[in-house]
């Protein structure tokens, strides 16, 4: 779906991306993590074409960028730093004109696709209000809005929870699920690793211009090799582990061990309650902080 070869942008003696492969593949939703400063929004502003690369290639739906652009662009959604709009306008005008400069979309139809898309992006009531009277969350709606227009195969969005509060990030959330099992692959920049973390079926991690890690989610997230176990009688448990306990904190224990099953059927007929019993797993937090110490960049 998306594939860079070498891809390499300089704006004079800054180096903003350096070399980046990425591989985004049909049905992803692909989180594109990094600190500010990192090269995403570069990165994103590249794939659009609305900057050129240094060096390095690009391939969209297996055409070069931007060679391709004219048939390639119709294809996909686009929210990138931040929403733009006429703020005299209001928000249906501003997808009214902005559906209108898109080729191939019927005119007929125009009305009736800008007042779905902000009914899904939670715009419905407030439409006719001009923009300049909206909050920073719901420019950004009206901007996810103006990407959903397409009804495009590839939906790239560059922080697209930006100044939402906790009730609009969940909406958010929820809509890019429902869109993803609806056929959209989504390459999603964000610096919320929870939100990626419910979201994500991929990842790829720049830092300072390079793409230091790239993988499936869950293969990132593997287990440690490790249970974490609750239980009441900790005391009893320490004791009946004899040393598999690397860490107490309270009725939390952190036990050697893979194997969960037998781990709960051992404490049980001790005896022993337990109260909630999984796994121990890197979280994304953990993962990134690996790869982006000063210590993994020697």
């Amino acid at each position: 779906m998306i594939t860079t070869r070498g891809l390499t942008k300089r704006f004079g003696s800054v180096l903003a991306v350096d070399g980046v492969d990425l591989d985004v593949r049909p049905g992803d939703i692909y989180g594109f993590l990094g600190a500010n400063g990192s090269g995403k929004t570069t990165t994103v502003r590249l794939l659009l074409g609305l900057v050129l690369a240094t060096s390095g290639e690009i391939e969209i739906f297996s055409e070069r960028m931007p060679k391709a652009g004219r048939r390639v662009l119709p294809r996909i959604g686009a929210l990138v730093e931040g929403p733009a709009a006429y703020g005299h306008l209001s928000g249906t005008a501003n997808l009214m004109l902005y559906d209108a400069s898109a080729p191939g979309r019927s005119r007929r139809t125009r009305a009736a696709r800008v007042d779905a898309v902000l009914h899904t992006v939670g715009l419905g009531d407030v439409g006719r209000r001009p923009v300049k009277a909206y909050s920073l969350g719901m420019r950004q709606r009206l901007g996810l809005a103006a990407a959903l227009l397409a009804e495009a195969e590839l939906l790239v969005l560059d922080e697209p929870t930006n100044g939402l509060d906790p009730q609009g990030i969940r909406e958010i959330r929820e809509l890019i699920l429902r869109l993803s099992q609806d056929g959209a692959t989504i390459f999603l920049s964000s610096h919320l690793l929870a939100e990626v973390e419910q979201m994500c079926t991929r990842v790829g991690v720049l830092d300072r211009g390079r793409l230091v890690l790239q993988d499936q989610l869950d293969a990132l997230r593997r287990p440690t090799g490790r249970i974490v176990v609750r239980t009441p009688d900790a005391t009893r448990a320490v004791a009946l582990l004899d040393g598999h306990v690397e860490l107490r904190d309270g009725d939390r224990l952190v036990v050697r061990g893979s194997d969960p099953a037998s781990l709960n059927a051992r404490l049980v007929a001790a005896g022993l309650r337990v109260t909630e019993l999984a796994l121990e797993r890197r979280t994304l937090e953990d993962v990134i902080l690996e790869v982006t110490s000063p210590e993994a960049a020697r």
